[in-house]
């Protein structure tokens, strides 16, 4: 093959990879992350794994902008530190399988906001039925918290399904009724 048609390739190969790396960036934003760590992610996935010499190198960053982004990216288990024997440096490779990145994210997103909304009306539903259930108080105000309590008994129906939808993505599940092609 023809040293031409070789850069060619080449040329077509970056372009390629940069174009994917541009979209994954700019869609991180779903994830929690800054553009800044979705293009270290993308920039990864083309890779097997790199230190962040490697990624600053690659991608112009500081080494605390470097270390700080990938460190937001393993929380949210998308890049996970790989050990490699005879060096002292963290090497760090991406989660390639997109499923898996989905619904680690999410899960733990959907987990907190049912953690924090369910507490919230447990703590709310208290106060209100102690109003409703005091004779002392104006009937107005009663009506006003058992009409809030109800309202919120309801919306409990959707965290209730909330935490149904993680439990059958984190069992795999959801694959017999959306399955993988």
């Amino acid at each position: 093959m023809d040293k031409a048609c070789v850069e060619r390739a080449r040329e077509k190969l970056e372009y390629a990879q940069d174009r994917v790396i541009e979209a994954i960036s700019e869609t991180m934003d779903l994830y929690g992350v800054t553009p800044a760590a979705g293009k270290i992610y993308a920039t990864m996935y083309f890779k097997d794994q790199m230190n962040l010499d490697e990624m600053r190198e690659e991608l112009g960053m500081s080494k605390p902008s470097m270390s700080t982004n990938v460190r937001k990216l393993q929380q949210i288990e998308m890049v996970k530190k790989k050990f490699q024997r005879g060096t002292r440096k963290h090497t760090y490779a991406a989660e390639k399988d997109f499923f898996h990145s989905f619904m680690a994210y999410f899960c733990q997103m959907w987990e907190r906001e049912v953690k924090l909304n369910m507490e919230a009306i447990a703590e709310a539903e208290k106060l209100l039925l102690e109003i409703y259930e005091d004779e002392s108080i104006s009937e107005d105000i009663r009506d006003e918290a058992k009409k809030n309590y109800d309202l919120l008994d309801q919306s409990k129906v959707y965290y209730r399904w909330l935490e149904k939808l993680v439990e059958s993505i984190r069992t795999e599940e959801i694959y017999t009724f959306i399955p993988k092609e």
